[in-house]
């Protein structure tokens, strides 16, 4: 946010504005996701781009071992939690193409706050 508001070429933000369909296959409903930010910047070419920014843990962006040699309740609750937003996502993305809007996924690792080993 605070990159939003000190970054010139973002000319508009939100957050949490936007309601997406989904069907989630976990719990077999139909859903509504709300993306963390709509971001709307000029890029350096001067066009105004709109993005829908979602941002996530790292872990949970590329999802937990296929096949583990203990499969913990931990293990199971990661890979409920990485289908349900594997369908998010491509819900998303659906929904910013149809619109000519870009999709991004932002983790801790985009943002600075860690290195990659």
């Amino acid at each position: 946010m605070k990159w939003c508001d000190m970054t010139e070429s973002v000319k508009q933000w939100s957050s949490e504005e936007i309601c997406i369909g989904y069907y989630d296959p976990i719990s077999k409903k139909h859903r509504r996701y709300f993306p963390d930010f709509v971001v709307r910047y000029v890029d350096t070419d001067g066009l105004i781009i709109t993005e829908l920014v979602e941002i996530k843990p790292y872990k949970e962006v590329v999802g937990p071992e296929v096949n583990p040699k203990r499969k913990t309740k931990s293990w199971v609750y990661a890979v409920k939690t990485y289908i349900t937003n594997k369908a998010k996502w491509e819900a998303a993305e659906k929904w910013c193409e149809n619109r000519g809007w870009r999709w991004r996924i932002v983790t801790e690792y985009d943002l600075g706050i860690k290195r990659k080993k």
